[in-house]
């Protein structure tokens, strides 16, 4: 019987089974992936379902939005998006944190834009400057801060803004949030960065105004 050292020492890749794995598209059109050395290899399955049976894709708009102060509200792009809900609001002002979203009506508000990609690593804390002294302009009217669906880089936007500007710690800032907009849920990288530092005088950069 072999140690495992001697397993090790003997491995080779040519001596594993080949793998391939089926994936069913949103269409419900199936292929499957096949690794061959270091590439993969996609093909359409030869018998497709006579019915589609992929997942269900949601149609439908989410026009709620959290109404955090009375001058800042939360929502996703289809708030941002839908004239009927932006004057409903009386927004005045929209901050748009979203990637690939065009601004619907330029000529009817006023908007800021930065382009923030939803992923673990990135730095959310080093748009939160930015984004405040943004939301702070706005304080004479109604801002929306909206991304693509107002889950996660909205949400994180708003509550560096709160946790910046009224020094309130993030437990509480995030339950806020939570209340105003329940689909409110930052990726964790996000959670990470917004849940520390915990007080105002800890932000560093971000106060340098």
């Amino acid at each position: 019987m072999q140690s495992l050292a001697q397993e090790i020492k003997s491995f080779s890749k040519a001596n594993l089974r080949k793998q391939c794995t089926r994936v069913t598209t949103l269409s419900g059109r199936r292929i499957i992936e096949t690794w061959k050395g270091s590439t993969v290899q996609v093909v359409e399955e030869t018998v497709q379902p006579e019915t589609a049976c992929g997942y269900i894709q949601d149609n439908n708009w989410d026009l709620q939005v959290g109404c955090i102060k009375p001058y800042l509200l939360l929502g996703s792009q289809d708030a941002a998006h839908d004239f009927g809900t932006l004057r409903k609001y009386k927004v005045t002002h929209i901050l748009n944190v979203a990637y690939g979203v065009e601004n619907a009506f330029p000529d009817l508000f006023i908007y800021k834009t930065l382009s923030i990609l939803d992923l673990p690593d990135t730095d959310i804390i080093s748009y939160i400057e930015e984004c405040a002294q943004f939301i702070d302009l706005a304080k004479k009217g109604v801002v929306l801060v909206h991304c693509n669906s107002g889950v996660s880089r909205s949400v994180s936007v708003v509550i560096g803004y709160l946790m910046l500007k009224e020094n309130q710690p993030f437990g509480d800032t995030f339950a806020l949030v939570k209340s105003a907009r329940p689909a409110s849920c930052p990726n964790p990288g996000f959670m990470e960065h917004c849940s520390f530092p915990y007080s105002k005088s800890e932000w560093g950069p971000c106060l340098s105004n």
